[in-house]
């Protein structure tokens, strides 16, 4: 069907140049009796009230050569000679333009030998072709050589024909279709002008055109612009954040070409980017309230919030409620190990409080192995303290979380995900594994590291512990995590700037080896940690802060999104994101990072939905 429609939509573009002066019959016409010839198209509209078979000519001058055919003089010395010429030319489609076209061939035939019935008939034969020709021209879409081969084609017919029924329905469509295009002509200036749906706008022009020619595929498209122009206008009221007048523009929209639907997915749309952008400013308010003098800053994000938000929004109940509670309480201690209460009695994960400070984020000038996506080196403050999980979440305790909501994580659905594998000592994509799977994609007990994970996942996650606390847990900011990885260190490494002391942390040792005998290419020299993959969480020592497994074993999700370099980074310790990126943070060693990825300032993203078996997640909770 789209096909048919822009087939015909050339029709607009031609009635700038047929249009209107009715011809005296020409004195080459055919005598013998017309018969009905099916040649124009079915169920065309119905017919304008001017006289048939009329042409006019508007705008363009320089089509005068177009227009103005004339036939060519042929002369004729052996009759049969020229039938057969005439015939050939018929069966080619050479209808009009020389005087070996088959039309001009027959006019002088019948006027040689008069009452000729075999001429006669392939006179008519050829008038059949040509409307036959003169309607496909018509109806092809936008093709300029096709819009003046149909006015030629008109102008040969009215010289010809110009009493004969078909020709007068075809010059009478070419006359029609010429208003439609005026009108269409007259909405797209009013589009361009940003008279959209007023009266006598863009959309009334472009209904008017369609009246008169349905199949005019160029006022189809202007509907269609007009209805682009409003949604977007509406996205931009909304991404403004005046939502009610957003709405208001959608609501015309749906009506343009009537299709409610449409509201309805771009609101959706809407609706979907307000609630993420609530979410965002909640997060940003909930962070702020962690470092003490962001109560004012999450004041003003509920104020902003109230704005926008819908009565009873659940993320800004949630803001309100934390600012109500953060303004009056001060019961936990630095380094105080605790968990919350589930909803069964059991236990969430075990979290310490990170006490407040500030430290130099990213690696110094003249770090060894420092790059530019770790600097300029800053200084992050955070005036009031925060708790992160102790370990890194568990296959156990993602295993709760997947059994309590049927959440199905990004791995399973696909069904693979990036593990190492032991035969060829290289990572490779892996059918079957998921977060129930080891480092090796085989089945991993409860005490190890969850891995297979997208952040998605690990936010799911946080979601759901949040739901059963009542306590508002999440991913890590960036700055939060490096701050607890040094634990108040300096150094290149969170150890420090030597090799790692025995049992710091489960890395690429050069004593490693893998069940195959193999070793690490790039390693810690004379380290050995007993492990060729992840280890149990908490089977290595605890950093200043008391928090296990920061700088190895597997890295570690974060919230923020992928920005090059720290040029304009935040300073209170809150996530730097982007609504809608594509690219997330993760931060930490793991069991197979070289010396360069152990690096405190070390950082590298990753796509949203990537998972292997490097990366899994911990959380932070709000206090």
């Amino acid at each position: 069907m789209e096909h048919a429609l822009r087939t015909r939509g050339v029709l607009t573009l031609m009635l700038l140049l047929l249009v209107g002066c009715k011809p005296a019959a020409n004195p080459h016409a055919v005598t013998a009796q017309p018969r009905q010839l099916p040649t124009s198209p079915p169920a065309r509209p119905a017919q304008s009230a001017q006289p048939q078979g009329q042409v006019r000519v508007q705008g363009d001058d320089a089509l005068a050569v177009v227009l103005s055919w004339s036939l060519p003089e042929v002369a004729i010395s052996h009759p049969a000679a020229a039938r057969s010429a005439a015939r050939r030319a018929l069966a080619k489609g050479d209808l009009f333009e020389t005087a070996q076209s088959a039309i001009p061939l027959l006019l002088a035939l019948q006027k040689l030998q008069p009452g000729n019935l075999q001429d006669a008939k392939l006179l008519e034969k050829s008038r059949t072709a040509l409307l036959s020709q003169a309607w496909s021209a018509l109806a092809e879409d936008e093709d300029l050589a096709s819009l003046r081969y149909a006015q030629r084609q008109a102008t040969v017919l009215r010289s010809l024909w110009p009493e004969y029924p078909h020709v007068q329905e075809y010059l009478a469509a070419v006359d029609q279709v010429g208003q439609a295009f005026d009108l269409t002509l007259a909405g797209e200036a009013k589009l361009r002008a940003g008279e959209l749906d007023s009266a006598g706008g863009a959309l009334e022009k472009f209904r008017k055109a369609l009246v008169l020619w349905p199949p005019l595929l160029r006022a189809q498209r202007g509907l269609g612009s007009v209805e682009d122009v409003l949604v977007a206008k509406a996205q931009m009221l909304a991404a403004a954040g005046d939502y009610d007048a957003a709405y208001g523009l959608l609501a015309r929209a749906g009506q343009v070409r009537g299709s409610p639907l449409l509201a309805q997915v771009v609101g959706a749309r809407i609706e979907a980017a307000r609630n993420e952008r609530l979410r965002r400013m909640r997060d940003a308010g909930l962070i702020a309230l962690g470092t003490g003098s962001g109560l004012q800053f999450a004041r003003e994000q509920l104020a902003d919030m109230l704005r926008i938000a819908k009565p009873g929004d659940a993320a800004s109940v949630e803001l309100r409620q934390r600012i109500d509670m953060v303004s009056r309480y001060d019961v936990f201690q630095p380094r105080q190990v605790f968990t919350d209460e589930m909803p069964d009695a059991s236990r969430g994960p075990s979290m310490v409080v990170v006490p407040f400070g500030e430290f130099l984020m990213g690696s110094a000038n003249g770090e060894i192995d420092a790059n530019a996506d770790e600097q300029p080196q800053h200084r992050v403050s955070f005036e009031r303290g925060f708790a992160m999980g102790r370990y890194e979440i568990t296959v156990g305790q993602f295993r709760r979380f997947v059994e309590a909501t049927g959440y199905v994580a990004r791995a399973t659905q696909r069904g693979h995900s990036m593990a190492y594998d032991v035969r060829s000592g290289n990572f490779v994509r892996g059918s079957g594994i998921d977060w129930r799977s080891g480092y090796d994609g085989q089945p991993a007990v409860d005490a190890m590291p969850v891995v297979h994970v997208t952040a998605r996942d690990a936010e799911a996650y946080a979601a759901w512990l949040s739901q059963q606390t009542g306590a508002h847990y999440r991913l890590p900011s960036e700055a939060e995590f490096e701050y607890a990885l040094r634990a108040g260190g300096r150094g290149r490494y969170p150890w420090g700037n030597a090799l790692p002391p025995a049992g710091v942390e489960n890395l690429a040792g050069g004593k490693d080896v893998s069940p195959r005998g193999r070793h690490w290419n790039n390693a810690f020299a004379g380290y050995a940690d007993g492990w060729w993959g992840p280890a149990p969480v908490g089977s290595f020592t605890a950093n200043r802060f008391g928090l296990y497994d920061m700088g190895g074993n597997v890295s570690e999700w974060v919230v923020d999104c992928w920005h090059k370099g720290y040029r304009r980074a935040p300073a209170r310790g809150e996530a730097w994101v982007n609504p809608g990126c594509r690219n997330r943070m993760y931060r930490g060693g793991a069991w197979s990072s070289a010396p360069v990825q152990a690096r405190s300032a070390w950082r590298v993203s990753g796509g949203v939905d990537i998972t292997n078996a490097r990366i899994g997640f911990r959380l932070v909770r709000q206090l």
